[in-house]
């Protein structure tokens, strides 16, 4: 078995998969299959990044319980059931196929990554703006820190509003 893991190419199962749930969308199908092959095609070709695999095979795993859950509940014509359940079996091999392209990649499996209350870890995406958890602020300056340099001129203080005698209840402007 672990043999026949091993000799699947999970990219070709994830495209395959990607053209099938494209090809049945019009139709009375689950919906979330496409975006999740989509991310699977960029998660097998970051070859650096293992983190997007890994939420991948995790979410694969997962649709399948959402893919019983929603062929139960939805009256579909048999050509696009026939399709549904195709990629229904397909997803078993892919994720197995996945993680074992995740031990070739050196990744480490030690539970969920969470250590205690840690969440910290390496990053899948990061903040745009120098929103980053790590030293580097590349040039943005905190709430907390001071200015750098002082205006090159004071300011003059604000003039007292003059006040104009108004008819009674009519408006006035601020």
């Amino acid at each position: 078995m672990g043999d026949f893991i091993q000799a699947l190419d999970p990219l070709k199962l994830v495209f395959t998969e990607t053209v099938l749930s494209f090809a049945i969308t019009p139709f009375n199908a689950p919906l979330y299959n496409f975006p999740l092959f989509l991310f699977g095609v960029y998660a097998q070709e970051s070859q650096e990044n293992t983190e997007s695999l890994k939420l991948f095979s995790g979410f694969v795993a997962i649709s399948v319980l959402f893919d019983i859950i929603w062929m139960s509940t939805n009256p579909q014509n048999w050509f696009i059931r026939a399709v549904t359940i195709a990629i229904l079996i397909i997803k078993l091999p892919t994720a197995l196929a996945c993680l074992a392209a995740l031990r070739q990649r050196g990744a480490q499996f030690n539970g969920l990554g969470f250590r205690g209350n840690d969440l910290a870890g390496a990053t899948v995406w990061s903040m745009p703006g120098g929103f980053t958890s790590g030293g580097d602020r590349e040039g943005y300056q905190t709430v907390d820190e001071p200015t750098l340099a002082s205006s090159p001129r004071p300011h003059a203080p604000p003039t007292a509003p003059t006040s104009q005698p108004t008819a009674p209840g009519a408006y006035q402007s601020v």
